[in-house]
């Protein structure tokens, strides 16, 4: 009897030593992928579509804002960016035709009436500063007259498109805004948070709603740099809560630390604390949601399996 119990005993500590040897087993927390939606823009929420518990996808809306003063100010930017058109295409066609003919009527009227000046002059019928005068006007009818021959110089043309893109661009600031007024998810999920309710009024990027991914969730675990040489990514581990004691959830490890830190501090001891360690994170499918975030949980990965 003493011989058998001794056999006995022999293989328990054989079979402990076998599974410490082929697995690595560690606890965590059961996370998840979180994003926190804003509002871009400031505003009364008008319309709250989603609670708590909801699940959304990505592009669906959450809520609106409203948007009243927006449109007034993205019908003003329309108005400006037609005026700013009509202006450009009037700088690129340059002066009308009769703006033109108008232009050398005066120019040659001017220079008649400063060649009767030069005349009149040198029969000092006139005085020095009545030719004075009507030079002036022969000189500045005939610079108007070339300038309406030519056109819009380059420059000009040049400042009337930069306005126009400038109005553009503001018509695009305010349509971006408008849009904005309407806050969509932007990831798959539940939402697991609500800031605010309809007619709380906003600023913008207050928080307004969280999303959390539930349908894949993850554990960190720490190991050391001795264990750390048997993990591979890819690498399948089981995941037990309390919940479910006798219940695997099959997860892979998707992310290994390269870089060693010392041990979180939520870690019971403080012995265990000042061990330096490697983080490894698992990604576990749950498409039932049973993980929860905040839950604690083991993972055990096989070693001896790869």
């Amino acid at each position: 009897m003493k011989y058998f119990i001794t056999l006995l005993l022999t293989l328990f500590l054989f079979g402990c030593s076998n599974n410490d040897k082929n697995a690595i087993t560690a606890s965590g927390t059961i996370e998840t992928t979180e994003v926190t939606v804003t509002a871009k823009v400031g505003g009364e929420i008008t319309k709250l579509l989603v609670n708590e518990g909801a699940n959304v996808n990505k592009g669906d809306t959450l809520v609106t804002i409203d948007k009243t003063d927006i449109e007034i100010q993205y019908r003003q930017a329309l108005a400006n960016a037609a005026a700013a058109e009509a202006q450009y295409k009037l700088t690129v066609l340059g002066p009308r035709e009769e703006d033109v003919l108008q232009a050398k009527a005066n120019f040659e009227n001017a220079k008649s009436d400063f060649n009767r000046a030069e005349e009149l002059l040198k029969q000092k019928t006139v005085t020095q500063k009545q030719y004075d005068d009507t030079m002036m006007k022969f000189i500045m009818a005939q610079q108007n007259y070339e300038k309406m021959k030519r056109g819009s110089r380059k420059e000009e043309i040049d400042i009337a498109r930069a306005r126009r893109d400038q109005a553009v661009a503001q018509v695009d600031a305010a349509q971006k805004k408008l849009n904005d007024t309407y806050v969509t998810a932007t990831m798959n999920g539940v939402i697991t948070e609500k800031a605010i309710e309809e007619g709380d009024v906003v600023m913008p990027n207050g928080s307004l709603l969280r999303i959390s991914r539930l349908d894949k969730v993850y554990i960190m675990i720490y190991v050391t740099e001795v264990e750390l040489a048997r993990v591979k990514l890819g690498q399948e581990a089981k995941i037990y809560i309390d919940a479910y004691p006798n219940k695997p959830f099959i997860g892979k490890v998707s992310y290994i630390s390269d870089v060693a830190e010392f041990t979180p501090k939520n870690v019971q001891t403080k012995e265990d604390r000042t061990k330096l360690v490697f983080g490894v994170k698992i990604e576990v499918e749950n498409p039932e949601q049973q993980l929860k975030p905040g839950m604690p949980a083991d993972a055990t990965i096989e070693i001896g399996s790869n």
